[in-house]
């Protein structure tokens, strides 16, 4: 099923977090944490670490940043997602997509480049340690 979190995904299934229904249009840059069900229109620029779905009667016009992108609406736009895209029944995505894992069911418009990368592992930045070992220099002598 399409909106339900795989086991492997996280291990955890839970629905939308925010939801943007049919009757909304949204212009702008929109940043999100959690889970987004985007079934209006919305234009300009979505930025998440999370979860985009966009549904059968989504339409969106912008650049996508996000964990994982779902859709079964119409994107266009540029899709960059560090997890995956999944384009199922009869989405429409008129744009490049780059993830480490693309899935493109049959039926589904996809006009673009797809790029898949390397996966990135969530990593918390370790500080590096310094080494506070004293080296002792060797004076060369100079001509005077």
């Amino acid at each position: 099923m399409l909106w339900k979190k795989s086991e492997k995904d996280s291990g955890i299934e839970s629905g939308p977090t925010a939801f943007i229904g049919e009757g909304s249009e949204i212009e702008g840059k929109y940043t999100f944490s959690g889970t987004l069900m985007l079934n209006g229109r919305f234009s300009g620029e979505i930025v998440s670490n999370d979860r985009l779905m966009v549904g059968e009667k989504g339409i969106v016009r912008a650049s996508i940043r996000a964990g994982v992108v779902l859709i079964e609406g119409e994107v266009v736009g540029n899709i960059n997602a560090t997890e995956r895209v999944e384009l199922h029944g009869k989405a429409r995505v008129y744009g490049d997509i780059e993830a480490p894992v693309v899935v493109v069911e049959a039926g589904v418009l996809f006009e673009g480049h797809c790029r898949m990368t390397k996966a990135r592992p969530v990593e918390v930045a370790q500080p590096r340690s310094r080494d506070f070992s004293v080296v002792p220099l060797k004076r060369s002598e100079m001509p005077r």
